[in-house]
């Protein structure tokens, strides 16, 4: 069931349970719900009994079949904080700012408050709405454990302008990536298809048969003593922790990922993009910050 679908139910009534009130019914049989919230349904048109509305007062008989649809609770609306992250260019548009690692871009199941989003919400209050209430501004994502630049929109017209560059492949993307061991040969791809883990479904991995079309190259900029190298990676494809799952499928997983391989440090560097009232390309860097971060100590 998708996160904001309604959740549907059906109940079938017997002569023992006939004579009782409908709110009364389902406030009883359904978790979480009050009485006053199922009247609530009821008015808005939420529940049905034999195909038809009914009132929340309504008898029920043997025979019936009781049919409701609740649907999902609006979100909270979404308060400033202050959140620090770095800007590198703002202008009238959109704003282009460095994401700290360790910092989540929205409100997600687990961190409803101290996002990215929320200290966007503080420096400037007026972003786009095309993000829905949770995203104001949200073009594209980072992992939370990902630093790197990010675009975000200030008005809508930027952001379908922008949203169409990233869907069309057009943005050029170049991370810095920290692997275990010393890869074979100065640069590469892997064009391997991506999914859903089989078993682990809050991960990613790649699937031969049935999952989305994925291409990364990557090209070997340094390495430390055959124990780690550092490199340039260029996803051509967006899929959910693409670089991640490709780099650990080659054998070597990137340095610090807890989750495809042995513990934590990349970023994105660069970004290109094109404005609308402005076709010619922009790029922006993001400064690596101090060394230590991904020099590592043998």
């Amino acid at each position: 069931m998708k996160k904001n679908s309604h959740r549907l139910f059906s109940f079938s009534i017997s002569v023992a349970e006939g004579e009782e009130r409908l709110d009364t019914y389902l406030s009883s049989r359904l978790e979480g719900l009050t009485r006053s919230k199922v009247q609530s349904l009821v008015k808005k048109g939420f529940v049905k009994v034999n195909g038809k509305l009914a009132k929340a007062g309504y008898r029920l008989k043997g025979g019936d079949c009781v049919d409701i649809s609740i649907p999902p609770d609006p979100p909270d609306e979404l308060k400033p904080e202050p959140i620090e992250f770095v800007i590198l260019h703002e202008d009238s548009s959109l704003i282009v700012l460095n994401k700290p690692s360790g910092l989540v871009v929205h409100p997600a199941p687990g961190h409803p408050t101290g996002t990215l989003v929320h200290g966007l919400l503080q420096y400037c209050p007026e972003l786009s709405g095309r993000g829905g209430l949770e995203r104001p501004g949200i073009i594209h994502r980072l992992d939370k454990d990902t630093s790197g630049l990010m675009v975000v929109a200030k008005n809508d017209r930027v952001h379908r302008f922008l949203s169409g560059q990233f869907k069309g492949g057009t943005v050029k993307k170049r991370y810095l990536a920290l692997v275990h061991g010393n890869t074979k040969g100065e640069r590469g791809e892997v064009n391997l298809p991506i999914a859903r883990h089989p078993r682990r479904r809050k991960e990613m991995s790649v699937l031969l048969s049935g999952g989305k079309k994925a291409l990364t190259l990557w090209q070997k900029l340094e390495t430390f003593d055959d124990k780690f190298s550092l490199l340039s990676v260029s996803p051509r494809t967006g899929r959910t922790h693409q670089i991640r799952v490709h780099l650990s499928y080659l054998g070597h997983p990137i340095a610090g990922d807890q989750v495809y391989g042995y513990k934590k440090n990349w970023w994105k560097k660069t970004v290109v993009f094109e404005k609308p009232d402005a076709p010619a390309n922009r790029k922006t860097d993001a400064p690596c910050g101090n060394p230590g971060v991904y020099s590592p100590r043998f």
